[in-house]
């Protein structure tokens, strides 16, 4: 069964990776910028390798052109992705 994720998303970022904020939201930082869908494929490739997935394991429900998105994620545990809430 498929986990949800709720990420926010910063674009064109100098670096990528996954970040933990004091509200318990992870902040997936990316280098693309917001056009065409290119920061969402990013973030979704960001999440998957960060939890070890393939990158057609996590796909963008919801939010796909804000900052906050929900992420749905096949394959991975929950206690996994809650990880990524603390991630460093």
């Amino acid at each position: 069964m498929p986990v949800r994720l709720r990420v926010r998303v910063s674009p064109r970022s100098s670096g990528e990776g996954v970040v933990a904020a004091p509200d318990g939201v992870p902040v997936v930082r990316v280098t693309a910028a917001p056009v065409d869908g290119k920061a969402n494929a990013a973030v979704c490739r960001v999440v998957a390798k960060k939890l070890g997935l393939p990158k057609s394991a996590v796909r963008c429900v919801s939010g796909e052109s804000a900052r906050v998105k929900t992420l749905e994620i096949k394959g991975a545990t929950p206690e996994a992705v809650e990880r990524l809430s603390h991630a460093d």
